[in-house]
């Protein structure tokens, strides 16, 4: 009889949106690898998700389309299209503090996945044991839980 709650209890889980915290680097992966993240990230969730932008990665993605070198400028434009189809979360954090200090402590805080290209801030999620979502072989996402 315990399996079977266990088992209603995973479906209701698998039923639930997973809200995955994006940095700013995932928004580039489909210009620089030519990946749909959307498809990719339903193939490999198997799951209802929602992208998550916080506020640090939203200022540092319209810096870099203002102030970035001519291509960055017309890369980090695309990014923030793609952004629009993200829920955008305003964090309050201390204004010196770097954008990754801050997904690292929103990810702990939330416990949502984090989804990074950038091999120095996919090694501290896992750390504080939150899944992480990256690119690999630079033609799909897979996930370090």
């Amino acid at each position: 009889m315990e399996s079977s709650g266990l088992s209603i209890m995973f479906t209701i889980a698998k039923r639930e949106t997973l809200k995955v915290i994006l940095d700013t680097n995932a928004l580039f992966v489909p210009l620089q690898f030519k990946i749909d993240i959307f498809s990719e990230l339903e193939r490999l969730l198997k799951r209802k998700f929602e992208l998550i932008l916080i506020s640090p990665v939203k200022r540092e993605l319209e810096a870099l389309a203002e102030t970035g070198s001519p291509k960055m400028r017309k890369n980090a434009s695309y990014a923030l299209k793609l952004a629009e189809n993200c829920k955008y979360v305003e964090v309050v954090k201390s204004a010196s503090a770097l954008t990754d200090d801050v997904i690292v402590e929103v990810a702990r805080e939330w416990g949502f996945p984090v989804f990074t290209n950038d091999r120095q801030l996919r090694k501290r999620p896992k750390d504080i044991s939150v899944p992480v979502i990256y690119v690999r072989q630079k033609s799909h996402l897979e996930i370090m839980e």
